[in-house]
């Protein structure tokens, strides 16, 4: 997935195609996902945006994408502007990148490529650097076709016994499994790892804040100025990949755990979903969640509705209270910023900030303090030798702190959070 380019090589100028299907999907406008497609590009230091259009088309073409016209239409124009890299913002089939690549002349990449080449790009942790090889090698094996156009051509045995031998994409792609294995086999050591550090923090008597959004709507510069930490927070997609975890002291002095998570993308590639599915992992630990939205966007409630559809994915539990944090209002007009700090004029459980400038964050953080209560309590529970299930339950949340076996069972010291409390009763 990476290129052979060095770093002190001037950047690949590229070149921006949002294909607009009839048939397509089209809850967002064209022009707003091209936007989108070359902010994407702009994310990666190698490249350079030269320019971008929508592609209208009535019916995708199976060898080429686009019709003949257009191809030729636009070989001239990418040849005067000298572009290396043509980026398609939507699928590509292996035969239609290979055929385009050679009338053109150029590299291409679709949607899943380039989100692949930021990730790559951007993840430092051990963990995301597993993921996206995983993710990498998922999507190349969908690519053989492109990169074997000799597929007659065989390598070992002389087709004595069995048949003939075996060919060199079948190599390839045995080749690329080989590798999945090992890297599965790492990533599910580090996952464990992860896993042990979510159980220490459960025995810690602080809550935990997680925040989630669409990708650029200012997560990382909520983390900072929340926690005064200098995690990488850009005007760019996909600037935060690797989770950080920082302990953050409210003004009423009450301590929690504040998680900044990788951001959320509209069609994320199907290979990064499951790879990166251990990332969010921690989302599903929060005592509270807060959803970051960028409200300046024009198209926020579309990748509010993103958001959303990825936290049901993940199985997010219903009744851990979600707060709206209606970022970037310093972007809006006075009049539109005033209306949306009155409270009044707001729903329950939403809160308009600006990141930036620290605006509305003291009503945020009241909010916050008031929803998690407490910090987790003591109590001593009396559990009969019967109580298998309950008192697994109890280890598995990590509230256990002592336990004393009696005569009539186990009496167990634990600290909780009130919905932790309220879980166990449940059961």
């Amino acid at each position: 997935m990476t290129n052979e380019r060095s770093p002190a090589d001037s950047p690949v100028r590229a070149y921006v195609l949002h294909p607009d299907l009839r048939t397509g999907r089209k809850s967002r406008t064209p022009e707003n996902a091209l936007a989108e497609a070359v902010a994407l590009a702009a994310a990666l230091p190698a490249i350079e945006v030269v320019g971008g259009e929508i592609v209208r088309l009535p019916t995708a073409h199976a060898g080429m994408l686009f019709g003949s016209g257009k191809i030729a239409d636009l070989k001239a124009r990418l040849a005067e502007a000298e572009v290396g890299l043509v980026l398609v913002d939507g699928p590509v089939s292996p035969v239609q990148q290979r055929n385009l690549e050679k009338e053109w002349g150029v590299k291409l990449l679709d949607r899943t490529g380039l989100i692949l080449e930021i990730f790559a790009d951007r993840a430092r942790t051990r963990e995301g650097v597993l993921q996206v090889e995983l993710a990498a090698l998922s999507y190349q094996r969908t690519r053989l076709v492109r990169a074997w156009t000799h597929l007659e051509r065989q390598r070992g045995g002389f087709g004595f016994v069995g048949g003939p031998g075996e060919t060199q994409i079948e190599a390839d792609r045995r080749a690329i499994d080989d590798e999945v294995i090992k890297i599965r086999r790492q990533l599910g050591r580090v996952v464990k790892t992860r896993a042990l550090h979510r159980a220490a923090r459960r025995k810690v008597p602080f809550p935990i804040v997680a925040l989630v959004g669409y990708t650029n709507a200012g997560k990382s510069t909520l983390f900072n100025r929340m926690t005064g930490a200098e995690v990488l927070a850009k005007d760019m997609l996909f600037a935060t990949l690797d989770p950080t975890m920082r302990g953050v002291v409210l003004p009423s002095g009450q301590k929690v755990i504040l998680s900044d998570t990788v951001g959320f993308i509209s069609d994320l590639p199907t290979e990064l979903v499951a790879a990166f599915r251990a990332t969010l992992e921690e989302v599903l630990e929060a005592d509270l969640i807060l959803h970051v939205r960028d409200i300046s966007h024009p198209e926020t409630e579309e990748q509010a509705a993103d958001v959303r559809a990825i936290l049901e994915s993940l199985g997010v539990d219903e009744n851990v209270p979600l707060f709206e944090i209606w970022n970037k209002i310093d972007l809006l007009a006075d009049e539109a910023r005033a209306a949306l700090l009155v409270e009044d004029a707001r729903k329950p459980g939403i809160h308009a900030v600006s990141a930036l400038t620290g605006e509305g964050l003291g009503p945020l953080f009241d909010a916050i303090e008031t929803t998690l209560g407490s910090e987790r309590f003591a109590a001593d529970l009396a559990l009969p030798f019967t109580a298998g299930r309950r008192r697994a339950w109890l280890y598995e949340n990590g509230v256990v702190t002592g336990e004393e076996e009696t005569a009539e069972g186990h009496r167990l010291h634990v600290r909780w959070t009130a919905r932790q409390k309220a879980a166990f009763e449940a059961l």
